[in-house]
């Protein structure tokens, strides 16, 4: 694993230390007295600031980190037991080499992303995109929480009560700034740094073997239309780093993850390369390939056309995506575009 600067770290198991039943009740009865007085109340612990993760500061065996709210969180300086409240904080533990012991649900997934399912496939699930299960959280008994774009101040403070929490994701939702705060709150800022400089060395040598830039849309189906991925998102930093054109709203931001487009303006996002997935795992390639081969609005386009549309995994590209789905996403594209 060491001859390549942007493969995960070897995993760090966590310890299975026993869990105290009267500290995890005496915990849960914190949590729900919290969760009944919260409302007119204000967490001391609650950052109203800004800031991007700054440095840390050992002491004591302790690290403090500034999460992406502004708010100094307390942490142990190599915690054991991670629980990830988000598919980016998943994805970066497992880059930096730490198995969580809890995650939340993928975007239109069971359990973790498709493309994290091997890795992953030990993980027990404590919550889902819209938040996560407090009480499956306090039974993992972490060491320290990373609560991805949470921004719910009554849950936050919730999550507090069990564990240090650090907020990961900022307004930009950036992978990369998330992959290096969770580094330093994970006490493996060399590893986010070692795959920081993978990616960005495996991207230029993609951008170069592309040669002159093309036109690329990015696009989910499913049963109630098309989605199309405007900046602001994930896959569409990376096909930023790659110098990529975006046709039509591509190149605005949107104001949510996805943007639908009916049928009739598809033509509005015609590029030189189509790039569609799903995020349902019951679908294969072959049976989305089938659907959009019979709607005249998908055959009419270029990509089509000059066979340029490649089907990908919707879990990787299409939703919040993370270190290891941007590298992923690399080989997609080499693998698609490269003679």
């Amino acid at each position: 694993m060491a001859s390549s600067p942007f493969v995960p770290s070897p995993v760090r198991r966590p310890v299975r230390r026993p869990v105290s039943r009267p500290v995890t009740a005496t915990v849960v009865l914190a949590v729900c007295a919290l969760a009944l007085t919260s409302c007119g109340s204000s967490d001391p612990d609650d950052g109203t600031g800004s800031g991007s993760g700054s440095g840390t500061e050992k002491a004591g065996g302790t690290t403090t980190v500034t999460d992406v709210t502004g708010t100094k969180v307390e942490i142990p300086a190599a915690p054991e037991r991670v629980v990830a409240l988000s598919e980016m904080d998943l994805d970066s533990a497992l880059a930096l080499g730490v198995e969580p012991v809890g995650l939340t649900a993928g975007r239109g997934q069971k359990g973790a992303p498709a493309y994290l399912a091997d890795q992953a496939k030990d993980i027990p699930v404590v919550g889902a995109v819209t938040g996560p299960d407090v009480e499956k959280v306090v039974q993992a008994d972490p060491d320290v929480i990373l609560a991805g774009q949470l921004a719910d101040k009554q849950v936050l403070a919730q999550l507090r009560k069990i564990a240090p929490t650090v907020v990961t994701i900022d307004a930009a939702k950036s992978w990369k700034t998330s992959l290096e705060l969770t580094g330093k709150a994970l006490g493996r800022t060399n590893e986010a740094e070692k795959f920081l400089t993978g990616y960005d060395t495996k991207a230029a040598a993609l951008k170069k073997d592309l040669g002159a830039g093309a036109s690329v849309s990015v696009a989910r189906y499913s049963a109630k239309g098309t989605a199309v991925m405007q900046q602001g998102v994930f896959v569409s930093d990376v096909l930023k780093d790659l110098g990529f054109e975006r046709p039509g709203i591509q190149s605005e931001k949107g104001e949510g993850h996805s943007t639908p487009i009916s049928e009739e303006n598809l033509k509005e996002i015609d590029g030189d390369w189509l790039f569609i997935g799903t995020l349902d795992p019951g679908t294969s390639d072959s049976q989305l390939l089938a659907a959009l081969g019979k709607k005249a609005a998908y055959r009419q386009l270029n990509a089509v056309r000059d066979k340029h549309a490649t089907v990908i995994d919707g879990s990787k590209w299409t939703s919040l995506g993370g270190a290891q789905a941007a590298v992923s996403v690399l080989d997609d594209i080499r693998k698609a575009m490269v003679k």
